[in-house]
């Protein structure tokens, strides 16, 4: 596994950061989920190779979600609830498959699209529980809480 995360750090050091994040694997990957970060990253296991694989954390495409230490108890109770949603969802369904992997603005995450082994959609249902907000990794975050 180690060997793997040095081949990512080296090829993502030598590629010009615009083309590291225009760079993106299809997939499908599969990969089972170790744990839920927030409401909108995973660590997963993920195989990308027969017989390899590789522990990173995914951001779910499309979405934000507050913040767990937001600057206002509102933002961190809503970061809790949609946690607590996509623990749910994946303890129910473990098992996910990655397909549209780029990298991520911070280094050691990806970002993909992400879908449960029973066919369901983690972001999607996120944002139809009121729990996420749409989110294409640019501008302000909505934390919920009032702008000082």
């Amino acid at each position: 596994m180690m060997i793997h995360r040095s081949l990512l750090s080296v090829v993502l050091l030598i590629l010009p950061s615009t083309a590291a994040a225009d760079t993106m694997v299809e997939g499908p990957v599969s990969a089972d989920v170790v744990r839920v970060i927030d409401g909108d990253t995973l660590l997963v296991l993920a195989r990308p190779w027969p017989q390899q694989t590789v522990e990173v954390y995914v951001r779910l495409r499309g979405i934000d979600t507050p913040e767990l230490k937001a600057r206002c108890a509102e933002g961190r109770q809503a970061a809790d609830q949609a946690r607590h949603l996509l623990e749910e969802m994946a303890s129910t369904s473990p098992k996910v498959s990655l397909t549209r992997i780029a990298a991520d603005k911070y280094f050691g995450r990806i970002v993909a699209d992400v879908a449960l082994a029973d066919g369901r959609n983690p972001a999607k249902e996120m944002m139809a529980a009121g729990l996420a907000k749409s989110y294409a990794g640019r501008g302000h975050k909505n934390d919920l809480c009032p702008l000082d």
